[in-house]
């Protein structure tokens, strides 16, 4: 789901946590973490290479920018 926090087990970004920023189909996601992957340029990322966290950020806020994501981001990592 949109604004669900997720942890990268496979590929170059392995053990760095992201945010979903967008639910492309049941196999891909578009991931943003506010540093290397920001809101402009989210990673596409294949859903069997993540663990899922039950946690959520909100990202309907008014000011959603990349300062905001990497301030939620920072007890996961």
């Amino acid at each position: 789901m949109k604004g669900q926090i997720v942890r990268s087990k496979k590929g170059r970004d392995e053990g760095k946590v992201f945010v979903i920023s967008e639910v492309i189909d049941k196999d891909y996601l578009f991931l943003v973490d506010g540093k290397l992957r920001k809101l402009d340029r989210p990673k596409k990322k294949k859903v069997k290479h993540l663990y899922i966290y039950n946690s959520f950020i909100d990202l309907d806020v008014k000011d959603l920018n990349d300062s905001y994501i990497r301030k939620k981001l920072l007890p996961y990592s």
